[in-house]
This record gives C-alpha cells, structure tokens and sequence, in this order.
C-alpha cells in the first residue's frame, strides 16, 4: 500500500466491531466495518450498543486498510462495507477510508440511515461506490416517531446519488403494524419507481435478536410485543416492488 496524503492524524475512526466475512451488506464478500455513534434511536435498532458516540476502540484509516488487504481474495468479488452505528458521524474519518481503499482497488459501500444531514458528509456520499439507504418511513412524521428524527437527511442522499447517477440499494424494515402495510408500501414504491439509481431494495423483516442488548443497557424496547413478520407478509410485501419492476 502506497503512501497517501489522505491519512492524517485527525481522521482516527472510533470502531464498534469488523466483520470479515460479511454476506449481508452490498454485493458478494465483504469486509464490514462497524463505527461507533448514532444520531437516530431507532425502535428496532438491534445494535443500541453502537449507539454512544465517542466510545470503542480509535483507528487509523491506514490501519484499517492493512487489516482490509489481508483479506482481498475473500472479498475481491465484493468489497468494504462501513456500517454502524452511523458512519457519517465521522465523515472525515470515512472520506479518507473510502479514498485509501480506492487506491487499492476495493469496491466500497456506505450504510446510512441519513441521520445527518447532506452537507456534512457530501464528499462521502460522493465518493463512495454504493450507497445502502435505510429509509425507516416514507413520511417525515411517521419516520420521526419510528427513529426520534424525519427522514430529510436519507431523502437528500437519495436525490444527491440520482444527480450524480451512482449506485443506491434501498433498504427498508418491515414493522408489522408500523411499516408492514400495504398502502404505506405502496406509496414507497410508488415514491421509488421513478428513480434511475435505485438499483435494489432489500425489505428487511423485523426482528428481536437483539433485544437482550436492550436489556443489558437498561432501554426499553417498546416493540417486545411485536410479532415478526410471516412468510405472507413478505411475499405481499415483495409483490407490491416486483410488480413496480423494482428488483428486491
């Protein structure tokens, strides 16, 4: 790895955890990055944990991208993912992580929720190959009840990656009760149709695995009562985006 002018002292990252074989985040194998710190109190959030900022263990992006390349022909038919938490919480931190891996060549990936707002993680938005978009509601309303804030900050991500014609995968937690129903996904997919750089929404179902972190923290976890979605529920759910031809 070549010397970069990217990698400055004030850019150390606060880390949560890393993943070095992660499926589930953007396309094939993936080295997935977890920072500290969340703007949004999502009710689902199965990692509260991650959500105290200042905290975990302090990293170089130059470090990182050591440990990164011990790994690249796991992940060479995938890439670097940087989740959270909310990883714009540290867009310094992040621009220069993006940039190094572009340097060596890595397919990278943000996962967002958009909890801050455009013009303070813009270079990231940009930079990055991929954007994972959590839009938690369609309605700013409904979206602030769900996650304590609207969803301006993801729409504007959104509309930025549309302006520039870069990749977006969408992705969505169906809440029985909440998100789960039909008009409130139809109105979603109606909302997305049009865009170009929508190239996927992932329509995640609700579950409670991480509730004992709710507990351990001593947060309540308002939706233990709520059940997890059925093998209907999904299918329903799915058919309203396939039948708009939104690849899910």
């Amino acid at each position: 790895m070549t010397e970069s002018a990217f990698d400055t002292p004030h850019s150390l990252g606060y880390i949560h955890s890393v993943e070095t074989f992660g499926a589930l985040d953007g396309p094939g194998i993936r080295y997935v990055l977890f920072l500290q710190g969340c703007p949004l109190r999502c009710r689902y959030c199965h990692n509260p944990d991650t959500w105290q900022a200042g905290q975990g263990k302090r990293m170089a992006p130059r470090d990182i991208v050591r440990d990164i390349l011990r790994y690249r022909s796991f992940i060479a038919s995938g890439g670097v993912t940087i989740s959270g938490g909310e990883p714009m919480l540290q867009p310094e931190f992040c621009l220069e992580l993006l940039r190094l891996c572009r340097e060596n060549g890595l397919h990278t990936a943000i996962d967002t929720g958009g909890g801050v707002p455009l013009e303070k993680c813009l270079s990231c938005v940009d930079e990055a190959d991929l954007i994972l978009l959590d839009i938690k509601a369609l309605d700013p309303e409904e979206c602030k009840s769900l996650t304590g804030k609207d969803n301006a900050g993801a729409l504007d991500i959104l509309n930025r990656r549309e302006q520039l014609g870069r990749d977006v995968w969408i992705r969505h937690v169906l809440v029985p009760g909440i998100t789960l129903e039909r008009s409130r996904l139809e109105r979603l997919a109606d909302f997305l149709q049009p865009y170009r750089c929508v190239k996927r929404v992932e329509l995640l179902p609700f579950h409670k695995m991480g509730a004992y972190k709710w507990d351990a923290l001593g947060i309540p976890f308002t939706l233990a009562d709520t059940p997890e979605p059925s093998s209907a529920d999904l299918q329903m759910a799915r058919k309203i985006f396939t039948n708009r031809n939104i690849p899910v």
